[in-house]
């Protein structure tokens, strides 16, 4: 499960933001990268799944994304289109032959070769209709499909696009807009894929003639109902609406939610789907938030990234990347299935402690990183030259890696026995990637 929400200037301090946390299973680490531009000789592209033809020219993109796939869960381009997706579950089932698109890599597709807001729908709803969307999306679930809805940015505007199978609707945005696991759009989308209609009566979810909802038409209640996503789109639209002039510190805040269950007595054996700040606990539960995305849009083309490269967001610190600068491999390391020097298994550690003895670890994260955020939204307020916001984005990831040092030697308590089947499902994760608390 995940949450993508957009607010555009006229609800912002003047920029468009475009923040998303992304939830896959606990052990699926996520890799944030940087792709500069290239011009491409080759005709093919080997995408998670398929080949498709190759762009003469793409586009430098900052992306985070799945270790193990080709796409991305998130990311932005040189020319500030920001795009997030989220799993939809519908009526439509899927033939599950992988001879299709994930949906991160349309996103990742879109994100290369598309300048504005409008021209990524386009480069999506395109590549949709000629390959499909049949292809696996899980790690360890081998039965893990869905469809997708994407929410798309740009510095001046932001579409909200859904799908089932090759088909899709869109709509333009109007101040703020949020996405979860389910389909939102009524009948009042601006724009449809050719023979929608025909798909939804011929799929038995119109009556002939009837108006169409496309919501109705492919919505699979019970899952969407399952996944809490209308109790998560409140909280994270509710986190803007309240906002005065909503900034990257206030869209941090909204992803580091959890629901009903915010408090100094917050408990991850305690929260639920309809957590932002999304926390694994067992079969009712199996995904958390493995990566957050805070993507600050300027008219003037200085957009800032601002990514936690780990996972839990309540535990981890948002580090600002910018265009131009150094691969983030250096930075970060690259991720694989098991634990190793990369920044998302060293914090993993931690989080995983922490979950053991969260009020008390929870507050000593916080001392320590909210000191140092406050710094580097100082710093990218203050607006430099391209060398120094390079400068900026490695003094960043070294202060954040000297401060996971020192947590690290935290300790904390053993776990609660009435926690135990809480405490059985996190062991047997942790025995499965071999990380060793």
């Amino acid at each position: 499960m995940c949450d993508t929400f957009v607010a555009l200037p006229s609800v912002t301090s003047g920029n468009t933001i475009l923040a998303k946390n992304s939830d896959r299973e606990p052990n699926e680490a996520q890799a944030i990268v940087r792709f500069k531009a290239s011009e491409h000789s080759e005709k093919t592209l080997k995408t998670t799944y398929i080949e498709i033809p190759q762009a003469k020219r793409t586009f430098e993109v900052i992306l985070s994304k799945p270790f193990w796939m080709w796409g991305a869960e998130m990311g932005v381009n040189e020319k500030g289109v920001a795009i997030g997706n989220e799993a939809v579950f519908t009526r439509v089932p899927f033939a599950k032959k992988n001879n299709g698109l994930l949906g991160m890599d349309l996103l990742r597709i879109a994100l290369e070769r598309a300048d504005t807001a409008a021209a990524a729908a386009k480069c999506i709803t395109d590549h949709l209709e000629a390959y499909g969307q049949d292809a696996l999306s899980g790690y360890y679930d081998k039965n893990f499909y869905y469809h997708n809805t994407f929410l798309i940015a740009d510095p001046k505007i932001a579409i909200v696009l859904e799908t089932v199978e090759r088909h899709w609707a869109l709509k333009r945005v109007t101040d703020y807009r949020s996405i979860s696991n389910g389909l939102t759009l009524e009948t009042d989308f601006d724009d449809s894929s050719k023979g929608l209609r025909e798909f939804a009566e011929k799929a038995g979810r119109l009556t002939r003639g009837g108006e169409l909802s496309f919501r109705e038409a492919f919505s699979d209640r019970f899952f969407t109902y399952m996944g809490m996503c209308t109790v998560r789109r409140k909280v994270t639209e509710g986190g803007v609406e309240r906002s005065s002039k909503l900034g990257a510190k206030g869209a941090m805040q909204i992803l580091r939610s959890h629901g009903a269950h915010d408090g100094p007595k917050f408990s991850p054996t305690k929260s639920s789907m309809g957590s932002v700040c999304l926390h694994a606990k067992g079969p009712v539960t199996p995904s958390q938030t493995t990566g957050s995305m805070v993507a600050e849009l300027r008219s003037d083309g200085k957009h800032t990234v601002w990514l936690t490269g780990s996972a839990a967001p309540c535990l981890s610190l948002f580090k600002p990347v910018y265009f131009g600068g150094e691969n983030l491999d250096s930075l970060a390391g690259n991720p694989a299935a098991s634990p190793d020097g990369s920044l998302w298994w060293r914090h993993e550690l931690l989080h995983r402690r922490a979950l053991r003895d969260y009020p008390r670890i929870h507050k000593m994260i916080r001392e320590e990183y909210d000191r140092l955020e406050a710094e580097f939204l100082r710093k990218d307020s203050a607006g430099s030259a391209t060398k120094d916001r390079d400068d900026l984005t490695k003094s960043a990831f070294h202060e954040g890696d000297q401060a996971l040092g020192r947590l690290l030697k935290l300790n904390a308590k053993e776990p609660s026995v009435l926690d135990w089947i809480y405490n059985f499902q996190w062991s047997a994760w942790n025995r499965k990637c071999g990380l060793a608390l």
